[in-house]
């Protein structure tokens, strides 16, 4: 079977998978960087796989590559539906709604006028979030109304498509820690505690990653999550509540080094598992 390993930059974790993916003998591994192609929309994306393995850092890189190779009939994971669906905060929860998958209360606005009247409307505080973007970066916490006016001017002055929405999602106090959970096609493999005293608690960001067994209560909101996107492989945020657990967000080019010792669990050997089943037709995603 060749498989496709479409990436930017090979950080930790793509080392990692393509350790895994050099130790089958029933796989040809071809490496493919999204900043090498050039692809013609007659010939198709070269060169010939069989099925790919995406691990693009930039969203729209990745979400246009994996439209060539689907165009050109072969299967992605994730697909570049899931990748749409996750690569917009705004998409994903309306996902979760859609589906009935609990998640912290969400309002979309378009205009200063409007998000500050959301965010009165909510009560203080709340958390400004990009409509595109990962790693924690350009979190708000929004504790009163001066700080709403000041940053709501600033990403109106900013004047990108990406702060041309406000996405304001309700404010979950979690108590220093929230949950990351790893699904990979029906089963949820894994899941770590991620620990800071900061109230953003992403890895990226220096929280400790623990080990979080994985509940019936973990893993059907984390399949339920998955489902709803589209499924595949992905990472699933979840808040700890008195109510119960609630999706924060869904990721699909998931971040795992940091997971497999608290855990124990061969997450990438997961991941070439479930590739080589799609790529055998298996699993039809």
């Amino acid at each position: 079977m060749r498989i496709g390993f479409l990436h930017s930059l090979i950080r930790k974790d793509e080392k990692l998978l393509l350790e895994e993916l050099n130790a089958r003998e029933d796989i040809e591994l071809v490496q493919i960087d999204d900043r090498e192609m050039a692809v013609s929309l007659e010939s198709g994306p070269m060169p010939e796989v069989d099925i790919v393995l995406e691990r693009c850092i930039n969203h729209y890189r990745a979400l246009h590559a994996l439209k060539l190779f689907e165009s050109a009939g072969i299967p992605c994971i994730n697909t570049s539906q899931v990748a749409d669906i996750c690569g917009s905060k705004f998409s994903t929860s309306l996902a979760l709604k859609d589906h009935n998958v609990p998640q912290p209360d969400v309002r979309i606005a378009f205009t200063e006028e409007s998000a500050l009247q959301a965010i009165e409307e909510m009560g203080y505080p709340v958390v400004l979030k990009p409509a595109v973007g990962s790693w924690g970066r350009l979190l708000t916490k929004v504790n009163d109304r001066n700080a709403a006016e000041s940053v709501l001017e600033h990403k109106t002055v900013l004047g990108t498509y990406h702060h041309s929405v406000f996405y304001i999602q309700e404010y979950i106090e979690k108590g220093g820690r929230d949950i990351r959970s790893f699904v990979v096609g029906d089963t949820c493999v894994a899941a770590i505690y991620r620990t800071s005293d900061h109230w953003i608690t992403n890895t990226a960001r220096g929280a400790i990653a623990s080990n979080c067994p994985v509940t019936d209560e973990i893993a059907q909101i984390s399949l339920a999550a998955a489902k709803a996107v589209g499924g595949g492989i992905l990472a699933i945020d979840l808040f700890e509540t008195p109510k119960g657990l609630l999706v924060n967000e869904v990721n699909y080019t998931m971040e795992f080094k940091n997971s497999i010792a608290p855990t124990g669990v061969n997450i990438p050997g997961k991941i070439v598992d479930y590739v080589v089943a799609v790529g055998r037709g298996e699993i039809h995603v």
